[in-house]
């Protein structure tokens, strides 16, 4: 595989449609650049379209194997399904539904948990997806925060109850050989804004308990993959946030929490950084603190070439000595992983 090959796998891409032929721009991508995953959505945000990648459950299994045949059955093919409000898959076309994590939450047990995961897990893996970005791991401390708290994402405020239920999630995913990334590191829960929108400083809100989810799912040896948020907090960096964070992913997330698994981005489209750095800064940085795999749903903003932009931008640094082809290796030696069935389905 050649270094240019490489870097296309280090990219996870949303596309337009749902269905695809020899000359889609996702197939394009697949083929020319080697494109690592893709993420499927329900909508199009950028068109105000109301359907998009997921029309029915007989239909999206026929786009991934289109899309894994595309790529000789290598692709990581994900999804955000978390159950309750973010749900990619519609009661209207036909998905069964299942409630959101502040529900299972308020159960002693994990009996709805675990029969929540279930459906959910057994769903995505006959269709053919391969990872869930999901479960959500932060914890509720603001019950008003406009992208968490007030869509019932995370299971409590308590750090045992959420590592217990997230744990109970990945088990469930495991056992149908799906895989998940816990997300937000290094936590979404008491920020009060939506960093889809802007810059969500966390500094005055953020606290050190947050991390203990995390912490805990780490040391459990389940955890195959971690979301970086792209959250400001002046006390992990004075200057940039996680996701272009070396002090926060390569020295709190590897090196304090001792994760040595493949670390995502958010969504690299999303308001928090676009509009702060340009695309070329926010692709050079992230990779060089340590983000392993850079998602770009192409779904609030439509770039049907966005895979090779991204690529010739690592090209570029690659050339000028702004990145390291060693830090390159190391992340795709990660992302390795990802294509690779869960070890721990128990």
């Amino acid at each position: 595989m050649t270094l240019k090959d490489k870097i296309g796998q280090l990219l996870i891409a949303g596309f337009k449609g749902d269905r695809v032929s020899v000359s889609s721009p996702v197939i394009q991508a697949i083929e020319k650049h080697n494109l690592g995953g893709v993420i499927l959505f329900d909508r199009l945000l950028a068109e105000k379209s109301s359907q998009n990648n997921i029309i029915s459950f007989k239909q999206t299994k026929a786009l991934i194997g289109d899309l894994q045949s595309a790529a000789g059955n290598t692709l990581i093919v994900s999804v955000d399904q978390e159950g309750g409000l973010v749900n990619r898959f519609k009661k209207e076309r036909g998905f069964p539904q299942t409630p959101q994590a502040a529900q299972l939450g308020e159960h002693e047990d994990t009996g709805a948990t675990t029969a929540a995961a279930q459906q959910t897990a057994g769903m995505l893996a006959e269709m053919g997806f391969t990872l869930n970005l999901a479960p959500v791991a932060d914890l509720n401390l603001y019950r008003d925060n406009p992208i968490i708290g007030k869509y019932g994402r995370a299971f409590s405020d308590n750090c045992e109850k959420v590592a217990l239920h997230a744990e109970c999630w990945i088990r469930e995913h495991h056992q149908n050989g799906l895989q998940c990334c816990l997300k937000h590191f290094p936590g979404h829960g008491s920020a009060r804004n939506d960093s889809h929108l802007g810059l969500v400083d966390i500094s005055s809100y953020w606290r050190h308990d947050e991390l203990l989810p995390f912490r805990k799912l780490i040391e459990s040896g389940l955890v195959d993959s971690i979301m970086t948020g792209h959250l400001f907090n002046e006390r992990l960096d004075p200057k940039y946030p996680a996701t272009l964070s070396g002090a926060t992913v390569n020295g709190l997330l590897r090196g304090e929490l001792g994760f040595t698994g493949p670390v995502l981005s958010d969504d690299m489209q999303m308001q928090a950084i676009t509009d702060h750095y340009g695309l070329e800064e926010c692709v050079i940085r992230a990779l060089n603190s340590g983000v392993d795999l850079l998602v770009f749903g192409n779904n609030m903003v439509y770039d049907p070439d966005i895979t090779e932009h991204v690529i010739t931008i690592i090209l570029k640094a690659l050339h000028n000595g702004s990145l390291e082809e060693a830090q390159l290796e190391a992340a795709w030696q990660r992302v390795q992983r990802l294509r690779q069935l869960p070890l721990n389905n128990i």
